[in-house]
């Protein structure tokens, strides 16, 4: 089967990449398609959806909205809600469907407030967004109008998040292929602008994920870098020995200094680091739409400026790079 993006990406050159995509593909769509017992749970939810014609969609505000309450007749109602909740859990968001509220476990509108002052112009370019997740933040990129969005997502999970969203939404140009970032093929040039956020830290060797990053990215194209990173001065990396806030993959906590290092030895210029903020509870917490701990849990009850491991809480900072 071919990806619907795959049929649709403007062909400007890319014919290569293409070829390349639906090698990869070819494995990871026979287990979508059958061979995975989650991915046929899904499936077959999906399969059942009640078909609806939303009256409004809107994109543009912190809490995306999906229809009306009275879009629903009351079986399809319980259909949809039985749907989400197969889903959890839900990490991005937040979202109104049909007037069933998803309140995910990050405000995520809270860092796409303090990533989108700084973005270029997305009008008319093509995006990547390494982890996807759902596709929040896709779906608010939708409002500037971009050339196409596509999205990477390995879980499977949030991977049919977003295609139970799409359904709905059906947002022009924007998709999600289910591969991780050392699946994805090179392609070079392709991308005026990617987004990778709350991904470097799981990544065992950061400056060769730059690289790659840095080739996909076209002349003067703008790369989005959000991930932890250790609050204090100095050219230093943190590599938690064991767990860092319950999390068995994190493998580097650099400061800014050396984060923008990085980013100059993989050969990316105008680095500048325009954002620094600590995770807080009002951004990250536990909802009835996700079944495991969140940050409360993460941090040292007697020392919140501590994790439970007793390492510094989480800090994000927003570092922005040009190809």
């Amino acid at each position: 089967m071919t990806h619907p993006f795959l049929t649709q990406l403007p062909r400007h050159g890319l014919a290569g990449y293409v070829t390349a995509l639906v090698d990869q593909l070819a494995p990871v769509e026979k287990i979508i398609h059958g061979n995975d017992r989650k991915a046929r749970t899904y499936l077959k939810m999906l399969e059942g959806l009640p078909a609806i014609d939303p009256t409004d969609i809107d994109l543009d505000r912190g809490l995306i909205r999906i229809g009306q309450p009275q879009d629903l007749r009351a079986d399809d109602r319980c259909a949809l809600r039985e749907a989400l909740r197969t889903m959890i859990p839900w990490r991005k968001g937040p979202f109104d469907v049909f007037g069933l509220q998803v309140d995910s476990e990050w405000v995520s509108s809270l860092k796409w407030d303090r990533v989108r002052p700084h973005l270029a112009p997305l009008k008319g370019r093509r995006i990547l967004d390494i982890g996807s997740s759902c596709g929040y933040y896709m779906f608010r990129m939708v409002a500037d109008a971009p050339e196409f969005v596509l999205g990477i997502e390995p879980y499977l999970t949030f991977y049919f998040q977003f295609q139970l969203l799409q359904r709905y939404i059906r947002a022009a140009r924007v998709f999600t292929l289910p591969l991780r970032l050392e699946a994805f093929p090179v392609m070079s040039g392709c991308f005026d602008t990617v987004f990778c956020m709350g991904i470097l830290y799981h990544q065992r060797n950061p400056l060769r994920t730059l690289e790659k990053i840095r080739s996909m990215l076209g002349r003067g194209g703008q790369l989005i870098l959000e991930t932890l990173i250790l609050a204090e001065d100095g050219d230093a990396v943190f590599a938690p020995p064991g767990r860092y806030a319950k999390m068995n993959n994190v493998f580097t906590i650099p400061t800014v200094l050396r984060l923008e290092k990085w980013l100059h030895t993989a050969g990316y210029g105008a680095v500048r680091c325009v954002d620094v903020t600590p995770t807080t509870l009002i951004e990250q917490r536990h909802t009835d739409w996700i079944n495991s701990e969140s940050l409360e849990d993460f941090l040292d009850p007697g020392n919140p400026a501590r994790t439970v491991e007793g390492h510094p809480a989480p800090v994000r900072a927003v570092v922005l790079a040009q190809a």
